[in-house]
């Protein structure tokens, strides 16, 4: 839009362009739906709405009549697999046909960060410490900014007890995110464990006033060990 181009920052300009765009986007996703109801992209918007509902069965119907049409577009098993984790209290199937679904994207769209990563958590929760690290560690060789691979990737590895190794990725999940407090916590442990007592002690003061400031809401660091 010129105005955009004339005027980037002027908030009146910036509203009129969210309510111009938001017209456009609505006018478009009516004329799909009325027009192709039954193409893959009119499958996939319509699933895009039930999933915004959270009606996650429906909407994992309607990404599978997507593969339907075209059993290889990139990004659908792992939408697929994300829906089956976003139910309350998935059970050890979902996880499993979530896994699956999460290979079955990395086979068609192999730079798929969040399919790693995804695969990463699932390892984590049964403790397969070394298929953690794999895919943790590949989430974030595909996505440098990946923050929560990072952490993911470190604390595999101090899990594993390969404090050294662990350090690296911690380090840089800091530098992406530096108030997690999982990080602080696990980078603790590692410098801890490998004789840096200081530069430990520092990290668990810092995790705790992170925690201290999000305990009115925010989520505690999850799955920690013991550093003892």
């Amino acid at each position: 839009m010129f105005l955009n181009r004339e005027f980037p920052h002027d908030p009146e300009v910036l509203y009129l362009s969210v309510h111009t765009y938001s017209d456009l986007s609505s006018r478009a996703a009516a004329d799909l739906a009325t027009s192709a109801p039954k193409s893959a992209q009119g499958h996939e918007l319509h699933a895009e709405t039930l999933e915004n509902q959270g009606k996650w069965d429906e909407a994992a119907a309607e990404y599978r009549m997507v593969l339907q049409e075209n059993p290889r577009i990139p990004g659908i098993h792992f939408r697929l697999g994300r829906l089956l984790l976003s139910k309350n209290n998935p059970s050890p199937a979902d996880a499993e046909q979530a896994k699956s679904e999460m290979q079955q994207e990395l086979a068609i769209d192999p730079s798929n960060a969040g399919a790693e990563y995804v695969l990463g958590e699932i390892a984590r929760q049964n403790q397969q410490w070394d298929d953690a690290t794999e895919h943790f560690s590949h989430a974030a060789h595909l996505d440098a900014g990946f923050a929560e691979a990072f952490v993911g990737w470190g604390s595999a590895l101090v899990s594993l007890k390969k404090f050294s190794e662990a350090i690296l990725p911690l380090e840089t999940a800091i530098k992406l995110e530096p108030g997690n407090p999982a990080a602080h916590y696990m980078l603790a442990i590692a410098y801890t464990r490998t004789g840096h007592k200081e530069d430990g002690e520092r990290e668990f003061a810092i995790q705790r006033q992170l925690t201290q400031k999000g305990a009115a809401g925010e989520p505690s660091p999850e799955s920690q060990p013991n550093p003892n």
